[in-house]
C-alpha cells in the first residue's frame, strides 16, 4: 500500500484555558529526531481560544511549522470540538505521524480520532524509534502490568498515532526569537455538535497531583510500613517545595492514593530531584523515573535494585535519616 500523500511528523500541543500542557513541548524533542530520520517536517498543531503564543513557543521549542485553530469553543477540551477540528485538519494536510501527550484530555482524544480516521493507535508510549527499512514508527510501551516492553507498528494504516507519557522526555532548549510557518484556519464547530459541556473546573482537584510537572518529588514505598509511615514523607516534600510520589506496592496497599503512583503502571517522571524512601527499586519504578536528574535513595537494604540506578545512596532507616536531613536542610535555610 502506498502512503506517498502522507508526510510530516505532527505533533498536538495541547492547551487548556489557553495554556499549554508541557508534554506538548517535551514531545517536541523526539518529535525533532524522528523528523529528521524521515526526511519530514516537524510540524506542531495547536488548538485553543487566544493561543498565538503558544505557537511561537512551539517554533522557539523546535517546530519547523505551527497549525494554528484558535476559537471561544476551544478554550476548554471537548472530545467533539477538538476531534472535529483535528480531523478536518489531518483529512486536508495528511501526516505521516501524529504524536500527542498521554493526559487525560490526549488519552480521550487519541482513541476518538484514531477511530474517525480508520488507523491504529498506540497508547501510553514510553519510547519512540523509526524503522528506516519499512518506513514505519515503532512505538514502545509497557504490557502485562508493565512485566514487559511491547514495540508496535501500524503499517497498513496511515496516519500512525500514538500517545506518549509526559516526562518521558526532557523539553527542548529554548531557542527565543527562531522563526518558522504559523498557518492559521478557521475551522469552527457549532454548539450542536458538542455534545458535552463544561460546567465547572475544579482546579484543587485537578491540579491536587501533579507528578509529571514537579521539579522535585519525594516517594515512598513498601518501607514506609503504612499510610501513616507518608507523614514524614509529605514533610519532606513540603519541607523541600515538592510533591509526594509512592510506588506501586504502596499504593496496592491502600497507605495512599494512585494519583501518586510513580512508574510504569503509573506516571512516568522527569524531575530535576528524585527522593526514594523505602522504594526496593523493581524494574517498573526504576523505568517510571529514568528521566530524574538525580535520583536519592534511601533504603536499610544495602542490596536494593535501587542503589543501582540512584545517584546518592544511603543505607539507612528513613525514619532516622529524613529527620536528620530536615534538620539540616533548615539549618542552611536559618
Amino acid at each position: 500500500m502506498s502512503f506517498e500523500q502522507y508526510k510530516n511528523l505532527w505533533v498536538f500541543v495541547e492547551t487548556e484555558e489557553n495554556v499549554a500542557k508541557p508534554v506538548g513541548y517535551e514531545l517536541l524533542k523526539p518529535g525533532r529526531q524522528l523528523a529528521d530520520e524521515m526526511g519530514e517536517k516537524l510540524v506542531a498543531v495547536v488548538i485553543g481560544g487566544q493561543v498565538e503564543d503558544v505557537a511561537k513557543k512551539a517554533i522557539e521549542y523546535g517546530a519547523d511549522e505551527v497549525i494554528l485553530v484558535e476559537g471561544d469553543e476551544y478554550y476548554n477540551y471537548t472530545t467533539d470540538a477538538y476531534n472535529i477540528a483535528m480531523k478536518t485538519l489531518v483529512d486536508k494536510y495528511k501526516p505521516s505521524t501524529i504524536l500527542i501527550g498521554a493526559t487525560n484530555n490526549g488519552r480521550d482524544l487519541g482513541p476518538k480520532m484514531a477511530c474517525d480516521l480508520n488507523t491504529g493507535l498506540t497508547a501510553d508510549c514510553t519510547q519512540l524509534d523509526y524503522d528506516a527499512e519499512g518506513g514505519n514508527m515503532a512505538w514502545t510501551r509497557p504490557a502485562f502490568g508493565g512485566n514487559l516492553m511491547a514495540t508496535i507498528l501500524c503499517p497498513d494504516n496511515r496516519p500512525q498515532l500514538g500517545t506518549v507519557r509526559p516526562g518521558v522526555f526532557k523539553r527542548p532548549e529554548l531557542v527565543e526569537g527562531k522563526e518558522g510557518t504559523i498557518t492559521k484556519e478557521d475551522i469552527h464547530v457549532e454548539a450542536s455538535q458538542i455534545r458535552t459541556k463544561l460546567i465547572e473546573r475544579i482546579k484543587e482537584v485537578a491540579e491536587a497531583v501533579n507528578l509529571e510537572e514537579a521539579e522535585i518529588i519525594v516517594s515512598g514505598g513498601r518501607g514506609v510500613g503504612g499510610p501513616e509511615g507518608f507523614g514524614v514523607i509529605k514533610e519532606l516534600a513540603e519541607l523541600l517545595g515538592g510533591v509526594v510520589g509512592a510506588s506501586r506496592a504502596a499504593v496496592d496497599a491502600g497507605w495512599i492514593a494512585h494519583a501518586h503512583q510513580v512508574g510504569q503502571t503509573g506516571k512516568t517522571v522527569g524531575p530535576k530531584l528524585y527522593i526514594a524512601c523505602g522504594i526496593s527499586g523493581a524494574i517498573q519504578h526504576a523505568a517510571g523515573i529514568s528521566g530524574a536528574d538525580i535520583i536519592v535513595a534511601i533504603n536499610r537494604d544495602s542490596d536494593a535494585p535501587i542503589f543501582d540506578i540512584a545517584d546518592y545512596a544511603v543505607v539507612g532507616d528513613l525514619f532516622q535519616v529524613i529527620p536528620a536531613m530536615m534538620d539540616e536542610i533548615k539549618k542552611l535555610r536559618s
